[in-house]
């Protein structure tokens, strides 16, 4: 069994979630210690234990340490079955834990499943520390579907912090294989449009927010204005074009244009560093193009913890297939070697276990 330390590199819930999904696909068993060490409140939260028990009935798996502050998992998958589930972050405890994480956990085995799979969850939906559901939709989905994957998901009802209650519906169709990729070149800066929205607060604010948006960045950026139903107030931002989204969150106290501001901000420092790929998206297509059979290669805004520490758990499981260009902090180049000869869901095993 594959022992992997939860508290490597970045530490966080995606080694989990990258782990989890990759054990799931290949049918491996892996234990993970040290679940998170490094957080303020360690372990297993809500959306990480939404994500583990939701691998699990997919793959009718064998667990052992799923419950809340767990620090210790160990994950035994049988089969990918596809079909129909339902999953709530806040089952067991009120929150608005993002439904996006545990839709990103879930992605990768459900492709490999042998029918469609339609997902109901809910929890929430844009949330801060997790990519907001419409970054999946204008960001994530797109790229994914340049690899041969198809998804789609639609936004039923919107979740803020702290209550959630927002839901997503997701459906996957099997996909017989991933294509390389080579993402070399920035995005056309007119290719962008940008969406401002907010619940139960004035109206003015997503004005408020429009207008600054398009102050910063020319009067020509298509802005959609949304009002949207939720049961707690917030307010949101999003600026996205092929391969790239920068989004920001309002907050009690936090004037609007603040709001708009960040995201130009964001938006600002990725045209400066030309890269093809923003930060968040380098290290969410890493699973992907390590499942693609033949070379890949994209340049990245940043070379971040996140990305470096989702290389160094794809190749626990793949073997080495990665090379990074670049130090952390800065724009690099990510150059990988898939390691899949035929179907994306039966991958080259490497010839003994990395330590």
């Amino acid at each position: 069994m594959l022992h992997l330390n939860g508290s490597y590199g970045e530490g966080g819930g995606q080694l989990l979630r990258t782990s989890l999904s990759l054990a799931a696909l290949l049918r491996e068993p892996v234990r993970i210690t040290d679940i998170r060490a490094g957080r303020a409140k360690p372990g297993l939260r809500p959306q990480h234990l939404t994500a583990v028990t939701a691998l699990a009935q997919i793959t009718q798996a064998e667990v052992e340490g799923a419950c809340l502050g767990s620090r210790e998992l160990t994950f035994r998958p049988r089969t990918i079955k596809g079909g129909s589930y339902f999953f709530d972050v806040a089952e067991k405890t009120g929150s608005a834990g993002a439904t996006t994480l545990v839709a990103q956990a879930l992605l990768p085995p459900l492709l490999a499943a042998q029918v469609p799979t339609n997902l109901v969850i809910r929890g929430g939906t844009h949330v801060a520390w997790s990519p907001p559901v419409h970054y999946l939709v204008h960001v994530f989905l797109p790229t994914l579907a340049e690899l041969g994957a198809e998804a789609t998901i639609t936004l039923s009802r919107w979740g803020w912090y702290p209550r959630g209650g927002g839901e997503v519906r997701i459906s996957v169709s099997p996909a017989a294989s991933f294509t390389p990729q080579t993402w070399l070149t920035a995005p056309d800066p007119n290719r962008f449009q940008a969406l401002s929205a907010a619940s139960r607060v004035p109206a003015h604010v997503i004005q408020r927010q429009a207008k600054r948006l398009k102050e910063r960045l020319g009067s020509g950026l298509p802005v959609e204005e949304v009002e949207a139903a939720s049961l707690d107030p917030g307010s949101f931002v999003l600026l996205w074009g092929p391969h790239a989204g920068f989004d920001a969150l309002g907050a009690r106290g936090k004037p609007a244009e603040k709001v708009a501001d960040e995201v130009a901000a964001q938006f600002l420092t990725f045209q400066e560093r030309q890269a093809a790929v923003d930060r968040h998206l380098a290290d969410q297509v890493l699973l992907y193009l390590a499942l693609a059979p033949g070379p890949s290669v994209f340049t990245a805004e940043e070379i971040t913890l996140h990305l470096l520490t989702n290389v160094w758990v794809i190749e626990q499981f793949l073997g080495p297939c990665f090379q990074v260009l670049g130090h952390q902090g800065q724009p690099g180049e990510i150059r990988c070697q898939g390691r899949v000869s035929q179907s994306f869901a039966s991958p080259a095993r490497p010839s003994s276990s990395p330590s």
